[in-house]
């Protein structure tokens, strides 16, 4: 069997990145990116190719960008002739009041979080349709179904993740294409390091499970939901630690 095609948006740091070193053990070939060739993502790319004889590629995309979706994938199909799973994990937050936002932060988060969905997709479905098979991981938020206060834009962008997955996902499914999400609850990464040390502390407390969840929690349901389990699609699995 041949390995898997796997593309991983969002892969320099946190979740994308624990998500892609996790893919690469299970004899992945992968196709990274970020809106930037980074250090960080050029290091990951040499952390994998040290352990795994499989392709590696990293390349630069801003997902909310369509003419640079259309390049990433031109550079793919040139490569591949299908791909087996896509993760669209790239997402930025905004924290702060809707009134104070500017219009160009909302235009950056929607492009980013949400158009960049229908960019990836629009592009990929095909490849799967053709195949008869795919897999599809959107990764969402706690506040995409319960919104969160000061971040209006982030949870409504979330919220309509949580929709076009449930949506894809009936589309897909006489195509045998699963379509799913995982909606995260605090994960530890980068994008929380604006609470200080007391609003962490008190933000744990609320939290049943007592911690924080980690990237490679994230990236071993991933795993799981790519494992078979062609029946289980169009659903948002919360991963929160009893949060909510």
């Amino acid at each position: 069997m041949s390995p898997k095609v796997v593309i991983i948006t969002g892969a320099s740091r946190g979740i994308g990145a624990a998500i892609a070193r996790l893919f690469a053990r299970e004899g992945c070939h992968l196709i990274l990116t970020s809106r930037n060739t980074d250090q960080q993502l050029e290091q990951l790319q040499q952390e994998i190719l040290s352990f795994s004889k499989f392709d590696c590629t990293i390349i630069p995309c801003d997902v909310g960008d369509r003419q640079q979706v259309e390049l990433l994938f031109q550079t793919i199909k040139h490569r591949y002739s299908k791909v087996d799973v896509l993760i669209n994990n790239a997402g930025i937050s905004h924290i702060g009041l809707l009134s104070d936002m500017t219009y160009e932060q909302w235009d950056q988060i929607i492009a980013t979080n949400m158009n960049s969905l229908f960019y990836t997709c629009k592009q990929v479905v095909p490849m799967m349709v053709s195949a008869k098979e795919g897999k599809i991981i959107n990764i969402s938020s706690v506040w995409g179904e319960l919104g969160a206060s000061c971040e209006v834009a982030y949870s409504a962008t979330k919220g309509a993740v949580n929709s076009f997955t449930k949506a894809l996902a009936k589309e897909l499914a006489p195509s045998n294409i699963q379509v799913n999400a995982i909606a995260c609850g605090v994960i530890d990464t980068s994008m929380n390091a604006g609470f200080s040390a007391e609003e962490m502390d008190s933000l744990i407390e609320e939290i049943p499970a007592g911690r924080l969840g980690q990237p490679q929690e994230v990236a071993s349901l991933c795993l799981q939901l790519c494992s078979g389990n062609s029946y289980l699609t169009g659903q948002i699995i919360s991963l929160n630690g009893g949060w909510f």
